[in-house]
Order: C-alpha cells, then structure tokens, then sequence
C-alpha cells in the first residue's frame, strides 16, 4: 500500500527535516530509543506547562490534598 502525503500543507518544517533525517530505516533498538527519548522531551515540556499554571493559579499540593478529600459533586 502506497502512502501519499502533501508534505507542503499538512507537515511543518520541523517535521519536514525529522522525516529527512529518518529517511533511512534506521535498527529496530535505535529506533525505539528515538521514541522513548521523545516521549522524555514531549513530558519534560508537559511538566513545565503544568508547573507554570499551578503557579499562575496559585495551586498547592494542599489544594489536591482538599480535592482528593472531597466528592467530586461537593464544591471545593
């Protein structure tokens, strides 16, 4: 089965240069390594999202304390 991909509408150019720097199958072990290394960065980032809103809203491990507390109907 052929795979058809419009590269120029649907892909950035980061992806653009990841799919060329792929463009050789790579070893079985290498590539599971890229993906859990990817998997590493994308949480990282996912992480400092989180901390960055708990911060801006003033959330503590205090308050998922009351929310682990509480049901989840009841109003914090």
């Amino acid at each position: 089965m052929a795979l058809s991909l419009d590269i120029d509408n649907h892909l950035n150019e980061q992806q653009v240069l990841m799919l060329h720097l792929l463009k050789k199958p790579l070893p079985d072990e290498d590539f599971q390594q890229m993906r859990q290394l990817a998997v590493k960065l994308l949480a990282k980032n996912l992480d400092e999202v989180i901390e960055d809103w708990e911060k801006n809203n003033n959330i503590d491990g205090d308050y998922y304390d009351k929310l682990s507390q509480g049901h989840f109907r009841s109003k914090p």
